[in-house]
């Protein structure tokens, strides 16, 4: 039996770790890669009216509006919404938000809507905004909060700003 020596196994091992360390990350970019929505932003759709149908089902469904501000270009951006799909993000949502995609392409649209909301979209984005059925504003991202986040910070966010649900049995007179 030839042993080997531990000065031609360590380079073997080392290329073989390498190997497999490399593979991974490819192929959790190629899984996202196949979730992206490259037209998660429409261009053509009017946000002033997907709002107001946003509130009215949000009266319905007892819910609240997430207006979610950023570009179909922005790497950030649809990174959120992967964690919005997520779990347990996914179920929170669905439970209790009507989620509004704002496009502001470059910078240069729907600046309006997102000054309506308080949104200092020039910061940067993705940019939040949550707002009651009712239309009141009850909170507005600063400092580009979800820049760099991450599915937990995204959970704890939706955790903070879903409707209080009223869970008291009704009293019987």
């Amino acid at each position: 039996m030839i042993a080997k020596s531990p000065n031609t196994l360590l380079p073997a091992l080392a290329f073989t770790l390498l190997a497999f360390t490399l593979a991974s990350p490819r192929q959790a970019t190629a899984q996202i890669i196949d979730k992206v929505n490259k037209n998660l932003y429409s261009e053509t759709a009017n946000p002033t009216a997907d709002i107001a149908a946003a509130l009215a089902q949000a009266r319905r469904e007892h819910k609240r509006v997430l207006l979610d501000f950023g570009g179909n270009w922005c790497g950030d951006c649809q990174l959120l919404d992967i964690y919005y799909h997520q779990s347990p993000n996914a179920g929170i949502l669905a439970k209790n938000f009507i989620v509004v995609h704002v496009n502001i392409g470059h910078m240069d649209r729907n600046v309006d809507v997102a000054k309506k909301y308080h949104v200092p979209i020039a910061k940067g984005v993705p940019a939040l905004a949550v707002i009651d059925a009712n239309g009141n504003l009850l909170y507005s991202e600063r400092e580009k909060e979800f820049e760099h986040t991450s599915p937990e910070a995204i959970t704890a966010f939706l955790n903070r700003w879903k409707p209080v649900k009223n869970t008291a049995p009704l009293k019987k007179s």
